[in-house]
């Protein structure tokens, strides 16, 4: 353990000195088997902490390291000490998978741009129209048919019919041409959907104008007919709560 602790402390005072002066190391300066290793460690620690970690306190990480080396002067076991890190790394990786999220959808919305404007120029008319209504969310419906039935929540399963359209109308997918209605939860559909069925009873025919960010954003199924940041057009008949 002392010898531990010695090394540590001239790993110390090599990394305080190296924030002055940087000493150049070439192969010639690994002579032995130690050696090697020893420049082989701070080369693998480096890496790991550069691909994981945007900024480090070097006076606390070294507290660390010296008192990992004591192994008597801890202030977090190591249960703490992995739990601290495992949530750091998951919290960094989470920012950089919304920072690519967010750069591709840019990289898209330059490529499709026009089909977005033209959705909002859609909506921005259609809304004036008689008989749209448009909630907080900006969903636009027109009541084709009221039910009388119950209204489902957004926990529950129903069995709709439905034909989707986009703003040209042109038809995309269709229950009624397949002659067979369609059933899923309504918390497992676009948010326009999970909206929309929540305003509707049982027996009731709508139809939703659906805003991108409503329906499929960016993110389309790929070589389907619908373009990112599309708007679109349901006509939707609520025939059954199934649970």
């Amino acid at each position: 353990m002392k010898l531990f602790k010695f090394l540590g402390t001239i790993v110390l005072a090599s990394l305080v000195f190296s924030c002055n002066s940087k000493k150049t190391v070439t192969k010639e300066s690994l002579k032995t088997e130690v050696d090697s290793v020893s420049y082989a460690l701070g080369l693998d620690v480096a890496s790991s902490i550069g691909s994981n970690f945007e900024e480090v306190n070097s006076e606390l990480f070294l507290a660390g390291y010296m008192n990992a080396m004591d192994s008597t002067n801890t202030i977090l076991d190591k249960a703490a000490a992995q739990t601290i890190i495992q949530m750091y790394v998951q919290k960094n990786q989470a920012k950089m998978m919304q920072k690519q999220q967010e750069a591709a959808a840019k990289e898209l919305e330059s490529q499709f741009g026009e089909v977005k404007v033209a959705g909002e120029t859609f909506l921005t008319e259609n809304k004036s129209k008689e008989g749209v209504k448009t909630t907080a969310s900006g969903l636009q419906y027109i009541v084709e048919k009221e039910g009388t039935g119950e209204k489902p929540t957004a926990t529950s399963t129903v069995k709709v019919h439905y034909t989707g359209t986009l703003i040209d109308g042109t038809v995309f997918d269709s229950s009624v041409e397949r002659g067979e209605p369609a059933q899923f939860g309504i918390g497992q559909v676009i948010k326009g959907w999970t909206e929309g069925l929540q305003l509707m009873s049982v027996g009731s025919k709508y139809k939703f104008f659906i805003p991108q960010d409503l329906a499929y954003g960016a993110s389309p199924r790929q070589g389907g007919p619908i373009q990112p940041f599309a708007a679109l057009v349901f006509e939707v008949e609520l025939l059954e709560i199934v649970q």
